[in-house]
């Protein structure tokens, strides 16, 4: 029978990377680290503690802390699609931290959940634009992964002066519903709290989970009061017609009712609690977590400060696998690419990584060419363990540091359009879930090919040095220009105002682009789903991949001696 045999990968720090040398690029790293930390924070805090204020004093919890109350006690919250609208304002100059929902995979009763809790203190809980994205996107990652669905409502509608970005179109807010729809239909759990305000859209959102629990002040309503006395000159409230004593009694939309939030949190943990176990344990077979030799923290100090340096990518494979243990597949075909899989959290994943050093040239010997790029042979190399992993049932990890595929005469030659073409259509068919991480450089199509947010991998992470776009600013800038320039890249202008015009142009050009490659802003507009420290980022891996392997019945997990990756292998040694 086929072993899995798992190897040392990596090495110590101080063997890595000379001491000087680790400290300026940790130093650089904490510097963009606390960028995104500190707007993490900003995020957090919503609309300020005036807000927060307010809502205690209606007896209420805000958002978060509704969470806190839910989740395993001691375990940790990973919230993504944190920076949606980030440094955008709307109306009136007002704000949306986070799109005014938090989005968050949450531990409960030993089970991951994805949770789906409106921000209180943001406009009453209201949907701005892109919070039905964010919503929407939170399902399919759920519907993905076969997670329980925990929807916290607090939600006071549309932002009416927004209603124009955030109510039409084929992911509006009515796409929630559909996203309601489709998980029930695909037997998902759904379990909603109501806790305050429900109105309009935010009313229908909890109707169609499998239980709806409500507070003694949440009200659902079609409309709210204001609205009906202004229509129908009616003096009512909102608590009058759509209170629990209309819902759960008369009107039977709602199950249960709770004195307050806390008593209602603690309903929807104990119906978690009646779900399937996680099936982790026994996917395991037989293993262990264990966290990697060397410490993850490491992550901080292995990146250059200047992104156009190469370091190894085994080194970071090394501070993300359990035990620090590895079985590399193919290492002598396309090494301008690493393929292998390892243990994290005790359970198996595929690896893809773009080696960043100098490799040989396949027909040139003593030839060098540089990493990062996809070559004919690399790119065959991972459509076909992309395709096995699929086969196996084993999730794939894509660690994304690349410039882009190879160009000029020799690769059209080899056919790079094809075999691109095969990995694209690879990844657009697997059934495996795909986690990306965009380390550093994400450009052009090899951000595609390499499992990028439009072939929908499960989730896409960011970090604070990642650099999202089709080629970096300056030769973007050079493109431009190019009539303007000569064979060398040279500006032919002989006119100094000329000349000045062109380099301002230029330069104009190159700040956009790399102004537009911010982690901060591609996660604003949603292009990637979290910005994540380097030293959080062993921590958000290990807990996709238990989320891959929570559900049983639903994919196929093949037992790893019969894994189809042992015949790839044995053909190729």
């Amino acid at each position: 029978m086929a072993r899995i045999i798992l190897e040392p990968i990596g090495s110590a720090r101080e063997e890595a990377l000379a001491s000087a040398d680790y400290e300026a690029n940790r130093a650089a790293m904490r510097s963009r680290a606390e960028r995104v930390i500190a707007a993490r924070e900003e995020v957090e805090q919503g609309w300020g503690e005036k807000y927060i204020e307010r809502v205690h004093k209606k007896g209420k919890l805000t958002a978060r802390e509704r969470i806190e109350l839910l989740k395993d006690p001691g375990s940790r919250v990973f919230p993504i699609q944190s920076f949606v609208n980030y440094g955008r304002e709307f109306e009136g100059g007002k704000v949306s931290p986070g799109a005014g929902v938090v989005t968050a995979f949450v531990r409960i009763h030993n089970r991951y959940t994805v949770v789906i809790a409106n921000d209180n203190t943001v406009a009453s809980g209201a949907w701005w634009p892109l919070t039905p994205e964010k919503i929407e996107r939170a399902q399919e990652i759920a519907r993905r992964l076969r997670l329980p669905v925990i929807y916290l409502v607090d939600c006071s509608g549309l932002f009416l002066p927004e209603q124009a970005r955030s109510f039409p179109g084929p992911r509006g807010a009515g796409h929630i519903f559909k996203m309601n729809s489709l998980l029930s239909a695909e037997h998902v759990p759904q379990i909603a709290g109501v806790f305050g305000d429900c109105i309009a859209g935010g009313g229908y959102m909890p109707i169609i989970s499998d239980r709806v629990y409500m507070t003694e002040q949440a009200y659902m309503v079609i409309a709210g009061a204001a609205l009906i006395k202004g229509a129908k000159s009616q003096q009512i409230t909102s608590l009058s017609i759509g209170g629990p004593n209309v819902h759960v009694h008369l009107s039977n939309c709602a199950d249960f009712r709770g004195p307050d939030d806390a008593s209602v949190l603690s309903m929807i943990r104990r119906d978690i609690s009646l779900l399937p176990s996680s099936a982790c344990d026994y996917y395991r077979f037989g293993g262990e977590s264990a966290p990697p030799l060397f410490p993850a923290e490491e992550l901080e100090g292995i990146f250059p400060a200047d992104h156009r340096m190469p370091y190894d990518m085994r080194q970071v494979i090394a501070r993300l696998v359990d035990s620090s243990l590895f079985w590399e597949v193919l290492p002598d075909r396309g090494k301008e690419m690493i393929t292998g899989i390892g243990r994290i959290g005790g359970l198996y994943a595929g690896i893809i990584a773009n080696n960043q050093l100098l490799i040989d040239h396949p027909t040139d010997a003593g030839r060098k060419r540089p990493g990062a790029i996809l070559y004919k042979e690399g790119i065959a190399k991972i459509s076909q363990f992309s395709r096995t992993c699929n086969d196996d049932g084993i999730p794939i990890i894509w660690l994304q540091d690349i410039s882009g595929f190879d160009i000029g005469a020799e690769a059209e030659k080899e056919g790079l359009l094809g075999y691109g073409s095969s990995l694209i259509y690879t990844n657009s068919t697997n059934q495996t879930p795909m986690i990306t991480v965009l380390l550093r450089k994400a450009s052009g199509a090899g951000y595609y090919a390499m499992a990028g947010s439009p072939y929908d991998p499960v989730l896409q992470l960011s970090t604070p040095i990642t650099r999202l776009a089709v080629m970096e600013g300056r030769t973007l800038a050079i493109g431009a220009y190019r009539t303007r320039l000569d064979d060398d890249f040279e500006i032919m202008a002989e006119d100094p105002a000329e000349r000045e015009e062109i380099v301002r142009g230029m330069k104009e050009v190159e700040n956009r682009i790399s102004g537009d490659m911010d982690p901060l802003r591609s996660a604003a507009l949603m292009d990637t789903d979290e910005v994540v420290v380097m030293s959080d980022l062993h921590a958000y891996l290990q807990a996709m991949v238990e989320m891959c392997y929570q559900g049983t019945g639903y994919r196929r997990v093949k037992n790893p001696r019969i894994w189809s990756l042992h015949d790839l292998a044995a053909l190729t040694e």
